[in-house]
């Protein structure tokens, strides 16, 4: 991997793609931030020795799927030779049948991108061309517009890559880097692009895999890191502003239950209440603060169980990008075989899995929330934290939209995986459902943002409310990022405007540099 400066968390300005797997930081790399993209010699030759066995099968007297056959359901007819160009062709333009919304910017480039990953294996049988037009197309910025619906995760995510190999053929829409949409063929004459002339095998070998709901899945797990981090930050916060204690979250606890995301998400705790004056200061003896409620004293609990879930995903995504995912695959030997390895399953269960902890640790996060606004659990604070409770409602319609959000979460955790649709003249049929797996599962991250963006500003009205009494340099750090943006408590204010202040701290990490920039690096 070539890099602008590999150091200090410092993104590649290009990523080279070879015959081995991505890193995952190179697909948010690529996908989300414009990196460039190379193929490197040693994956040109693989390529071109697979396209050399392709022609070979293709010239031979005997039939091979794919090769010299239909697809699915219609693969026992025999294709002639001057119909297998636009037997490719028709493939791509009939199977581009998605529908709805446009699918973001950074899910299409990180599905060319692993699809470009999966060429360079050596493994699908593709021209050295057919190659170099994905690498062209991502340095190019311009990305295929590729609709929600469409994919059923078995085949591969059949439709989203068809629509980007449609693009590679000249065909269809793209955007531009600054987001105009353009005719394909116009676009890439624009940039010195040549449209591919797809040949046998190709079409299949651009469409057949996991990319589309891999590519989601890598970008949730990057967002999660930082997320579980940040409610790690907002537990932390209301655990101070509702003067909790910090004993529950003592390192010989948290080793009588040796779950590694309870550690972290423990020592984390531990880091950004030190040295709070509001904790000491119902710390002595006199202290009976020992049974703090379950969403204050668990919060290691959940937010590690989820830790733990993520860990999980990012190995499950590690085996896929080191996966040569297609049908048929050409083998090391020249033997081309078809397979089942496009079938999404083992994305699709991890991507379900993720939204059920998305969704627990934003509801831990909402009833943290609730408790600063009842006066008869917010340990002597103004109902609400409203300035004149009764004339002024405080934070009061907060926590309604973080409990509009938790309770959308709940239904978006029900698992598509567990679902399937027969398709194909029940040639296909049983189907992973991972592209919609991955779709709520990015409407689920969205979600746990604006949970904890509420959460973070509520609690930080709370610790202004405490003063004198001063938060640990930790929280204060963070309380004061967003009072950059945000007045300290006061009459009521328009609070959606407030609301979406916090929502982008979140987001672009502000919060959690901040708290790190007192602790070092959280766990």
């Amino acid at each position: 991997m070539e890099t602008a400066e590999a150091v200090g968390g410092s993104r590649p300005s290009t990523v080279v793609v070879g015959t081995g797997p991505l890193a995952a930081g190179d697909v948010v790399a690529v996908a989300r931030y414009g990196a460039q993209v190379r193929i490197d010699d040693h994956a040109l030759e693989e390529i071109a020795k697979s396209r050399a066995a392709i022609e070979a099968l293709a010239h031979a007297d005997i039939p091979h799927y794919g090769v010299s056959t239909g697809f699915g359901a219609l693969a026992t007819r025999h294709i002639a030779p001057e119909l297998r160009a636009q037997l490719q062709r028709s493939l791509v333009r009939s199977h581009a049948a998605g529908s709805g919304p446009e699918v973001e910017t950074e899910v299409v480039r990180a599905t060319a991108l692993l699809r470009l990953s999966t060429l360079a294996t050596g493994r699908t049988g593709v021209k050295v061309e057919t190659a170099q037009a994905y690498a062209g197309l991502l340095n190019a910025r311009l990305t295929p517009v590729v609709h929600e619906y469409g994919s059923l995760g078995c085949s591969g995510d059949l439709a989203p890559l068809s629509h980007v190999a449609l693009a590679v053929m000249g065909e269809g829409k793209v955007r531009d880097r600054d987001g105009n949409l353009l005719d394909a063929g116009e676009a890439l004459a624009a940039h010195g692009l040549q449209p591919v002339v797809l040949a046998e095998k190709e079409g299949l070998a651009l469409i057949n895999g996991t990319d589309g709901m891999l590519g989601m899945l890598v970008l949730a797990i990057a967002d999660l890191e930082r997320l579980l981090k940040t409610a790690d930050i907002a537990a932390a916060m209301s655990v101070e502003g509702q003067l909790g204690t910090d004993r529950v979250f003592a390192a010989d606890l948290q080793a009588l239950r040796p779950h590694p995301g309870q550690g972290a998400a423990a020592a984390n705790l531990r880091s950004v209440l030190a040295d709070s004056a509001i904790v000491a200061s119902h710390r002595g003896p006199e202290c009976n603060r020992v049974q703090d409620a379950y969403s204050l004293r668990c919060s290691p609990q959940v937010h590690g169980a989820a830790r733990d879930t993520v860990a999980h995903a990012a190995t499950v995504a590690g085996r896929e990008l080191a996966a040569a995912i297609d049908n048929p695959v050409v083998l090391p030997d020249g033997r081309v075989e078809s397979n089942g390895n496009f079938h999404g399953a083992p994305v699709g269960y991890v991507l379900d899995f993720l939204a059920i902890a998305v969704a627990d640790v934003a509801s831990i996060s909402e009833r943290r929330t609730d408790r600063f606004l009842d006066v008869a659990r917010n340990h002597g604070l103004n109902a609400f934290l409203a300035d004149d409770p009764g004339v002024d409602s405080g934070h009061m319609i907060a926590q309604y939209t973080q409990a509009a959000i938790v309770s959308e979460l709940k239904r978006l955790a029900v698992p598509a995986s567990v679902d399937s649709i027969p398709s194909s003249a029940m040639q296909e049929d049983h189907v992973s459902m991972g592209w919609s797996a991955a779709r709520k599962l990015r409407r689920s991250v969205d979600g746990l943002e604006r949970v904890l963006a509420v959460e973070i500003l509520t609690a930080a009205r709370a610790l202004d409310l405490r003063a004198p009494l001063e938060p640990a340099p930790a929280t204060d750090a963070v309380r004061r990022a967003l009072r950059t943006h945000v007045e300290g408590p006061g009459t009521d204010r328009h609070l959606a405007p407030e609301i979406e202040h916090s929502v982008r701290l979140v987001a672009d990490g502000t919060y959690l540099s901040a708290a790190e920039a007192v602790t070092g690096p959280l766990a």
